[in-house]
């Protein structure tokens, strides 16, 4: 647990062990920390005390795993490493950047992907589904049970990305594609890291959108160029969104915009992404660690924009189900854990 006051300018004096009476939320190394902190944790204080309220609803999952990979790596008894180490994947292939042993991204090389599972064939989703989704899928146990996965394996630690993709078109309100009606879907995917490494797990959008040729834009800083042909297809394309849209817009124009983990309000870059987002008039959706971080996020939209939201901040059921280790807050932190955005944009 980092001190919440550590960037304010003097060195922490020793653990993180005091903790914000009111929210419990952050803590802190001294109180004189904690005093030079809080004109930043006053506005925040209120919001993380309600989302501690509803703290154990971000641990709910069904798997045999939940209590290892949420609370007991919460608690320090357990690591991401730990938990991927007990399900024999640890350092293997497409989860090597699963934990902190991974390699930075920025040493993406293309010779190095490895499309394999490394798991028994009866683990993961490596054949046809046995029959067409019936209804919208809004849960973990519902895609399991729908691909016949048994609740003990660990395969949604890596696919809750294409299945954030199938969630967040149908909280844009892009249904037709889940239903077959239409044959294309165009989805730009901004700002992809540790998935440059795991592009195999998206071929699942095709058991997703069934009869549907999907096509996914990857944008982002320091991206290599390289496509991957199938029946889902991926571009890679190097460098903000913003000043590639010109020569991405000739070859896809989007049906959906997609950001996992943005931290809009955490990086400059994206204000003119924004601005470029409203005037496409796209279906736009993101995602973030934490409520806490979609509420900045959303906030800096808006003031860019002048545009409310019309997709709320919500719980996504298929964030990833391990905790994010080293977060800042005594909340637990998710990858995509929670989704906002556009539907449309009008002022």
């Amino acid at each position: 647990m980092e001190c919440a006051g550590k960037r304010q300018g003097t060195r922490c004096t020793g653990p993180a062990t005091r903790r914000c009476a009111r929210c419990g939320a952050v803590a802190y190394c001294s109180v004189s920390h904690q005093i030079v902190h809080w004109p930043d944790h006053k506005e925040e204080c209120g919001r993380l005390e309600q989302h501690m309220k509803h703290m154990d609803i971000l641990n709910e999952f069904p798997f045999t795993f939940t209590q290892e990979a949420t609370v007991q790596v919460c608690e320090k008894l357990e690591t991401r490493c730990s938990v991927l180490k007990k399900r024999g994947v640890h350092q293997m292939g497409m989860w090597l950047y699963e934990c902190c042993c991974g390699n930075s991204v920025i040493s993406f090389d293309c010779s190095r992907l490895n499309n394999s599972w490394d798991l028994s064939n009866t683990f993961c989703p490596c054949t046809e589904p046995l029959s067409m989704i019936s209804k919208h899928l809004t849960s973990w146990k519902e895609y399991y049970e729908w691909r016949s996965i048994p609740l003990h394996s660990p395969v949604s630690l890596l696919l809750y990305q294409p299945l954030t993709i199938y969630y967040a078109t149908q909280v844009a309100g892009l249904g037709r594609w889940t239903s077959g009606i239409s044959h294309k879907l165009h989805i730009h995917y901004l700002g992809p890291e540790k998935e440059l490494l795991q592009l195999s797990v998206f071929s699942e959008l095709h058991a997703l959108f069934p009869n549907v040729h999907v096509h996914i834009e990857l944008v982002g800083p320091a991206i290599p160029q390289h496509s991957k042909p199938s029946t889902v297809t991926l571009q890679l394309r190097s460098g903000f969104y913003h000043d590639r849209y010109k020569d991405i817009a000739q070859d896809s124009s989007p049906h959906l915009i997609v950001a996992p983990n943005a931290g809009i309000a955490a990086y400059s870059s994206w204000l003119p992404t924004i601005e470029l987002i409203k005037d496409m008039n796209i279906p736009a959706v993101f995602s973030d660690y934490c409520k806490e971080a979609c509420h900045l996020g959303a906030s800096c939209i808006t003031g860019v924009t002048g545009c409310p939201l019309n997709i709320p901040i919500q719980l996504n059921p298929f964030r990833q189900p391990l905790v994010v280790e080293g977060s800042v807050l005594l909340l637990p932190c998710y990858s995509n854990c929670f989704l906002y955005g556009m539907s449309k944009w009008s002022v």
